[in-house]
């Protein structure tokens, strides 16, 4: 008779940093608050459970009593706290400094909360490179989990998975348990007792573990769940399945390191879950993916061939949206110079930490690049940290270099109010347009890219026949918003300010010829044919200029791109001179002619105001995006698109803009 196959389960629980507290909220009330009570319930049901430490803080600050179980079922033994990073970042895109000491934060916090210090680590989207062993083992960590598809890349059979491994860079090691794919589409989406009977027949086959960690808002949270998962019983009917199974045992994973031996040596090649690995990827090549393995699977090869189709990698997603990679270049700028400074103030360490969330730097079903507040929350610790930073170790006031490493030079404009970056890739253009009293980026927009999953939109959902569970989001095919085909039509152009236009086609020829900066003002000067065009920032106003030669009678227009926090929300708002309110920023605007518009948006708490001279016509709408989301496809606004437009009336014409982002009163 074999021996009873150990269930590891392990639950995984996070909620970015920014999203909306009404959001957080409501994932307590489906999933955090009936997942604990009822595990609570079975004190003999063991399981291993991951919150990241800014979620962990938002509980227990909002929701004391129910986080108050959990710590109860850490100290009786039922339940393993497992660590990571305390803001939840990709370890492997930030520095190693940054990796240990966002581990150690949480840990430290987990100890002094639940009584234990954690052995294992939740690894982020399980991302794996060899480079986070070493950091992984400075903070005090033992052991993490990653998807036995790793395992698979790396060679290793599938009956072999039942375990962990132990790897090691530069001698210094680190113990990996594999999770199974098998469980993370089971659990919670097939019948109770199914689960339970797929258990049991690991443990017929001589399996010693089944190990399953994955995100607990599976149970709950995701489409169907929460009526499925406790009002339909599934829960409490899983459990007492497998608490009454004389097949099946359920341990922590560090009871079960302790009591079992590693299966060996192993070495993992970078990657991570099997969903991801195509999300990463560029659209055709991610369309051409996914092909190939719905061709293996429908041939009957793909369990053979999956070691040897892996798609991309978590990097990718840095390669393929530059505003991804802007803003994650400039973190790490930041923490540089943070990490240069002879001590660093904590609340400085926390701003860098905030700033390093994972969420907002990628896509796919889950993440949040194409989510504006996401990026803003980003943006707002980085801003927060440049400015103190500024403080206490200034800077020069312009510089130049390829920050983003995409080939192109970037150059920095700042004073104590305002920063802009102008890309060298002949737009002329800011990428970004940083206030420091508001702490927000005017420039933190999304272009819309080609998406492979756009080819499923007009896909009929499926159906999920009665009494035999219900479809994971993977699955499920819905619109929340209509969607045209001019949704989804890619931009030429980065969604850039200040992006020129003569007689309405882009001009996308300048060069750079004159860079000056000094205590009163900073300056950057681009030409063309026919037009010069120059940048200064002071007293924390941009003022752009245009010499216009020898086009009179021809028309210059100016896009400014902008993020504005309200987006089509009630609390962002045009105001023109008068004071007349023309719209808000989800309708469209036409004036036929005006010397200034205010943007007034309440969630910024203050006002993007804009100043022409000569008198301009302006024009605006909103820029939307259609991504993807667990709920379906959504159209999300970007940013506001702004025009002024300018009549050239002699062949020496000045033109002149200014932004100057004020304060709410």
């Amino acid at each position: 008779m074999n021996s009873p196959v150990s269930l590891l389960f392990g639950v995984h629980a996070h909620q970015p940093v920014g999203n909306f507290p009404e959001v957080i909220a409501d994932a307590h009330e489906r999933c955090y608050r009936p997942f604990l009570h009822t595990l609570y319930a079975y004190p003999e049901f063991r399981f291993a459970a991951h919150f990241s430490g800014w979620l962990l803080d938002w509980l227990r600050e909002h929701y004391p009593e129910d986080m108050a179980l959990l710590a109860e079922m850490a100290r009786r033994g039922q339940v393993e706290l497992v660590g990571s990073g305390d803001t939840e970042p990709v370890l492997a895109a930030i520095p190693a400094r940054d990796r240990v000491g966002q581990i150690t934060r949480l840990s430290d916090k987990l100890e002094d909360w639940g009584g234990t210090r954690p052995s294992g680590a939740w690894l982020t989207e399980r991302v794996w490179e060899s480079s986070i062993v070493s950091s992984l083992a400075d903070a005090g960590i033992d052991y993490v989990a990653v998807d036995d598809t790793h395992f698979l890349y790396a060679g290793q059979p599938a009956e072999a998975l039942d375990g962990y491994f132990t790897t090691e860079d530069g001698g210094v090691p680190l113990d990996l348990f594999a999770i199974s794919e098998q469980l993370r589409y089971r659990l919670p989406f097939s019948p109770a007792h199914e689960a339970v009977a797929y258990l049991e027949g690991l443990a017929a086959d001589g399996r010693s573990a089944a190990v399953y960690f994955d995100d607990i808002e599976k149970f709950g949270v995701w489409p169907e769940t929460y009526d499925w998962v406790y009002n339909r019983g599934w829960l409490k009917s899983f459990i007492e399945g497998v608490l009454a199974s004389p097949h099946i045992v359920t341990r922590t994973y560090a009871d079960y390191r302790r009591t079992h031996p590693g299966r060996g040596v192993i070495y993992l090649p970078t990657a991570s879950y099997s969903e991801m690995n195509e999300w990463t990827l560029p659209a055709p090549a991610a369309a051409d993916y996914a092909a190939l393995v719905e061709q293996e699977k429908q041939a009957g090869r793909l369990e053979r061939n999956r070691p040897y189709l892996r798609g991309g990698i978590w990097r990718n997603f840095l390669s393929r949206y530059a505003e991804g990679n802007w803003m994650h270049k400039r973190m790490l700028g930041l923490s540089a110079r943070l990490a240069a400074l002879p001590t660093a103030p904590v609340e400085l360490t926390d701003a860098l930490y905030r700033a390093q969330a994972n969420d907002a730097y990628w896509h796919g079903l889950f993440g949040g690049l194409y989510l504006p507040h996401l990026r803003r929350a980003i943006w707002n610790n980085l801003i927060e940290l440049e400015a103190a930073l500024d403080r206490l170790a200034p800077r020069a006031a312009q510089s130049v270099g390829d920050i983003d490493f995409d080939g192109r030079r970037e150059w920095l404009l700042h004073d104590a109010g305002l920063q802009i970056a102008v890309r060298d890739d002949g737009l002329a253009a800011l990428c970004e347009l940083s206030s420091y009293p508001l702490q927000h980026n005017f420039g933190d927009t999304l272009r819309r890219y080609a998406e492979h999953y756009h080819a499923r939109i007009d896909q009929t959902p499926g159906e999920t026949p009665v009494g035999e569970g219900i479809a994971s989001a993977h699955d499920i095919v819905r619109c929340k918003h209509p969607i045209a085909p001019a949704d989804i039509v890619p931009d030429a152009l980065p969604r850039a300010i200040a992006i020129d236009l003569l007689d309405g086609e882009a001009l996308t020829d300048y060069r750079a010829v004159d860079v000056k900066g000094g205590a009163a003002a900073s300056t950057l000067a681009f030409t063309r044919d026919g037009i010069d065009k120059t940048y200064t920032v002071a007293d924390g106003v941009l003022e752009v200029r245009w010499q216009c030669r020898g086009l009179a009678g021809r028309r210059l227009g100016v896009t400014l791109n902008l993020a504005l926090p309200s987006c089509d929300g009630y609390a962002g708002r045009y105001r023109l001179a008068d004071g007349s309110i023309p719209g808000g920023f989800g309708q469209p605007l036409a004036v036929a002619q005006a010397t200034q518009v205010e943007l007034e948006d309440g969630v910024l708490g203050g006002t993007l105001r804009i100043a022409a001279q000569p008198a301009a016509a302006f024009a605006a709408a909103p820029h939307f995006t259609v991504s993807q989301s667990e709920a379906g496809f959504e159209k999300i606004m970007q940013a506001v698109e702004f025009v002024a437009s300018f009549a050239i009336d002699s062949d020496n014409t000045q033109i002149v803009l200014r932004l100057s982002p004020v304060r709410a009163e």
